[in-house]
């Protein structure tokens, strides 16, 4: 039996602008890249059809923890919000148009 997708998704308000989040995918390991954290999408809410720059925010990996059974990891919405502050912080602007922004989180 396949194990079910995880579904996460929340709003954050940043600078009176509206935004909403969504987990994308989910840790992996990649034979090209290794082990890779999850990854969220943030866009804009837009009452227009307009399109916004999105922002890709990517966690570092869990920690592996030999003999351990490995639990599926969990990031907080703070900490998502605090990520979305410092990808803000960082040069993205949540309402420019052009390509997508990736922001790699800083391990905690």
């Amino acid at each position: 039996m396949k194990p079910r997708n995880r579904q996460a998704s929340g709003r954050y308000v940043l600078d009176g602008v509206e935004l909403t989040w969504e987990l994308l995918r989910e840790a992996h390991y990649s034979s090209s890249e290794g082990h890779k954290g999850m990854v969220f999408s943030v866009r804009a809410v837009s009452e227009t059809a307009r399109t916004f720059k999105e922002l890709l925010l990517e966690f570092p990996p869990p920690k592996y923890k030999p003999g351990r059974h490995n639990e599926k990891e969990r990031i907080l919405p703070p900490n998502i919000e605090a990520a979305i502050r410092q990808a803000a912080a960082g040069g993205w602007d949540p309402v420019s148009r052009g390509r997508v922004y990736v922001w790699l989180v800083e391990p905690q």
